[in-house]
């Protein structure tokens, strides 16, 4: 399976690509007031509104350093009544995909109550780098009002 390899700060996480529409360029995004402080924003992708959460104010309470490897990572989605969305996912240093066994991907044993979706890791040599579950981190963001409206989301061409 494919997987991208990403980073927060310092650290290397992952996530599977199945879901992952593009990686995109990093772009101005559009402010929204009181949402909280990892919502990053919002942008014009062909014609559909997306949201960008920053992974990093996310996962560790600081934003994404501004790099020119800092980028917009595209997930698809469907809701509830089966209609497509896509969430953006900002991140440090986006410049790889690899393939990845699935024996590679290994539980440690425990779940985070705060963060269900840093799932277990994948075993690089002797490096463990922390997975993202995509599906997990889906229903983090049901407050997003954008996501319970019907825009229609482009093919993925």
């Amino acid at each position: 399976m494919l997987v991208l390899l990403f980073y927060l700060g310092d650290v290397m996480y992952t996530m599977k690509c199945e879901k992952v529409r593009e990686v995109a360029p990093l772009v101005k995004l559009k402010d929204m007031p009181h949402t909280p402080d990892y919502f990053a924003g919002l942008f014009n992708y062909r014609g559909v509104i997306v949201p960008v959460i920053d992974l990093r104010i996310m996962i560790q309470g600081r934003p994404c350093e501004m790099r020119l490897s800092t980028r917009i990572i595209l997930v698809d989605y469907v809701r509830e009544d089966n209609t497509p969305y896509i969430l953006g996912f900002m991140a440090e240093r986006v410049t790889e995909a690899v393939k990845k066994s699935e024996d590679a991907f290994v539980s440690p044993g425990l779940s985070m109550q705060e963060a269900p979706y840093l799932g277990g890791f994948v075993m690089e040599n002797k490096e463990m780098i922390q997975y993202i579950d995509l599906d997990l981190l889906q229903s983090s963001f049901k407050f997003l009002p954008m996501l319970e409206g019907g825009n229609d989301v482009p093919d993925n061409d």
